[in-house]
């Protein structure tokens, strides 16, 4: 069967959320274990980082201590359109299961009871809470890359790399000038961020006006951990400054559409330090879907910053 001719809708996709126990010390792993069960009578496909098999790539759970919500601290990525291999195919009837830590992407710092929910926003695919008495400890995730400007990339690409930092710059003055000069409906803005609204209009302002007072050029890119065919470029949101660019990123153009440029402003936007975007939408399309159908999700959406930015195709 041709992935094409697979289900995509996840509605009769059911998640079980389980762990061995429900406390866990600060030398214990926390691990919990995600089942997805395909209920329907036909095959469903789901998109790989909107599930556990390859890990915790996304912000897949909603997290609180003691009432109030948790930092994802995880990797957040700029993706390309999925491909046929970024999908998971569930037959009808099959499960899948997955074990993951959860302090690998969740600051667990504190001590405290925790309740813990699988949520994935794409699929939509919500799981039982579990709860759980957590000791506090540090994240398990990756060592920080060293502070250097540039770290593993060649000459070539370290070229590209100040390019592409000054032209993000300049990106994200032009977005902050045109937000502080247009304070109603727009063609650009409503395309990205819906109708006209004053709250969006000032948190996107607000998101620009950050990345705007950044220094793009003196952050840290890494040219050497992430070897993702289909991935631009990934960010630990409360690891302000330090890029970590993938393949695509080398094959992207230095302007225009899913340029350089509009990359290094998609990944700021992510910094908790500058709004702590996700990804609600991938692509054009999706994006101009979700500011016509979703539009308050588009302030939280780095694509749909990063395209306001590029402003390709041009709108006034």
């Amino acid at each position: 069967m041709a992935t094409d001719d697979l289900v995509a809708d996840s509605s009769q996709v059911s998640v079980k959320l389980t762990t061995s126990k429900s406390f866990f010390a600060k030398q214990d792993g926390l691990s919990l274990t995600v089942t997805l069960t395909n209920g329907a009578n036909h095959a469903v496909r789901l998109l790989r980082w909107e599930t556990p098999v390859d890990g915790i790539d996304a912000p897949l759970f909603v997290v609180t201590r003691n009432g109030m919500p948790v930092d994802y601290i995880g990797r957040i990525y700029k993706r390309a359109a999925p491909r046929a291999e970024d999908y998971v195919v569930l037959a009808p009837g099959e499960s899948l299961e997955r074990r993951v830590d959860l302090a690998e992407a969740y600051d667990v710092r504190e001590t405290g009871n925790y309740v813990v929910q699988y949520a994935s926003g794409v699929d939509s695919l919500v799981s039982n809470e579990v709860h759980l008495s957590i000791e506090g400890r540090l994240s398990q995730r990756e060592a920080p890359a060293p502070g250097a400007n540039f770290v593993g990339c060649s000459a070539s690409q370290q070229s590209d790399i100040n390019r592409a930092a000054q032209n993000a710059h300049a990106l994200a003055h032009n977005a902050l000038a045109y937000l502080n000069s247009h304070t109603a409906g727009s063609p650009r803005y409503t395309t990205w961020f819906g109708a006209f609204q004053t709250t969006r209009h000032t948190t996107a302002r607000d998101h620009f006006n950050k990345i705007n007072g950044n220094s793009l050029s003196r952050f840290a890119y890494d040219c050497t951990t992430c070897t993702q065919d289909n991935v631009y470029a990934y960010v630990y949101p409360d690891r302000f400054g330090q890029i970590y660019l993938c393949p695509a990123f080398w094959k992207a153009p230095m302007n225009g559409t899913d340029s350089k440029s509009g990359t290094i402003v998609h990944e700021a936007s992510h910094f908790n330090a500058n709004g702590g975007t996700r990804d609600q939408a991938y692509g054009q399309t999706a994006c101009r879907n979700l500011a016509q159908n979703h539009p308050n999700q588009t302030t939280n959406n780095a694509d749909s910053h990063e395209y306001f930015a590029e402003n390709n195709p041009w709108l006034n």
